[in-house]
């Protein structure tokens, strides 16, 4: 494979970093303690194209790559991981089923505003007792005529109180593991749709994540996002790959930045007559935290190109995701080692990648799950 990146790549990727350097780093601390979701960044983020980045033209977007969408997820996850969860859902989970099969008219009234960043997704996938376990949702869709009526409850959905629409899977059908499951469009102001508690997290505290309950909600059939009901697992077994590569690439991003600003850090900062950098045992754990990031990175975008090919890199991309995930955790680690006592204060961006970083090693797969994946696609 050829690593370089094209010229256009480059040149996107230092337009996000300007944004990430002038923008979000100077109200990051401030959107943390406050809670509040940043629409005007979301929206400045829309009008950069990133919405699109994986959509044709014709509806406003880039047609870009995997590998382009991964720089994206890296770039913003430097500056503020909570901002960049929500906008890789609001560009890829949330919508993905809506362009691959929904309606032109489906098109225009969901997918085009949210390219634009004027209606903003949500995936409702996980349950109370469906996590790593999908094949366990028990989030019901019964077809009643030319509607579908829709029960069930969802957690864990990351722009849950803020969406304008969600992504929704439900079981059409029983079957065996994820067999039945199906996916559907549900508005936010269909009755019966309610968002329900907004949970309080360790870390991503910008990021609006929250239960929502579907009580007798109805549908029009149009609404229904696949080919025939039956196949929403296959679907969802051919996206995993790019969820799990663009994790490893958000993880790639608060794991460059933690050892970037330990390194700031370890230059600025004197103690027995000298910078701290200059001391043995700190080079050896921040040159060891940055070999491994560095691997990581090459795992990540070789299981981007993968999926550039058109292949279906279950294997590549759990590994990408479980090595980046956990490279992230440690590096972000050794940095709070060498801020010592100051990365114990929020007056540092450390202190937020330590609770933020955890996200990492759960979305799109724990690392536990993605050991069996590996293994089994090993034969074992």
């Amino acid at each position: 494979m050829d690593f370089t990146f094209t010229e256009e790549q480059e040149i996107f990727r230092k337009t996000l970093q300007e944004f990430v350097e002038k923008k979000v780093k100077p109200r990051a601390n401030e959107i943390e303690r406050s809670g509040e979701f940043p629409k005007d960044l979301f929206k400045e983020l829309a009008d950069l194209g990133c919405f699109g980045l994986r959509y044709p033209e014709e509806y406003g977007g880039a047609n870009a790559d995997c590998v382009t969408f991964c720089i994206f997820c890296e770039e913003m996850a430097k500056g503020l991981l909570s901002l960049a969860a929500s906008a890789t859902i609001q560009a890829f989970q949330s919508t993905h089923f809506i362009a691959k099969f929904g309606s032109e008219e489906l098109k225009e009234e969901y997918l085009v505003p949210a390219i634009r960043g004027e209606k903003i997704g949500a995936i409702c996938m996980t349950e109370p007792n469906a996590g790593s376990d999908l094949g366990n949702i028990t989030t019901t869709a019964v077809k009643d005529g030319d509607e579908y009526v829709i029960n069930g409850v969802k957690t864990w959905v990351t722009n849950g109180s803020i969406a304008d629409f969600y992504t929704v899977a439900a079981r059409t059908s029983k079957g065996k593991g994820m067999e039945g499951i199906d996916f559907f469009l549900v508005p936010r102001e269909v009755e019966g749709v309610e968002v329900g508690r907004e949970i309080d997290k360790m870390g991503l505290r910008g990021l609006k994540t929250s239960e929502v309950v579907f009580n007798d909600v109805r549908i029009p059939a149009d609404h229904f996002l696949g080919e025939k009901e039956g196949m929403g697992h296959i679907y969802l077994r051919e996206i995993l790959a790019e969820i799990r590569v663009s994790t490893g690439a958000l993880s790639l991003g608060v794991g460059f930045a933690a050892i970037k600003d330990a390194i700031e850090y370890a230059k600025e900062r004197v103690q027995f007559g000298k910078p701290i950098g200059k001391f043995q045992a700190v080079r050896l754990m921040i040159a060891e935290a940055a070999t491994e990031l560095e691997a990581a990175k090459w795992l990540v975008y070789h299981a981007a190109w993968l999926v550039d090919r058109g292949e279906k890199p279950i294997k590549e991309a759990s590994m990408a995701k479980l090595f980046a995930s956990e490279a992230a955790v440690k590096a972000v680690d050794i940095a709070s080692r060498v801020f010592a006592s100051y990365g114990f204060s929020k007056d540092h961006a450390v202190e937020r990648f330590y609770r933020d970083v955890r996200f990492l090693i759960i979305g799109g797969g724990t690392s536990e799950i993605l050991k069996l994946i590996i293994a089994s696609e090993l034969g074992l």
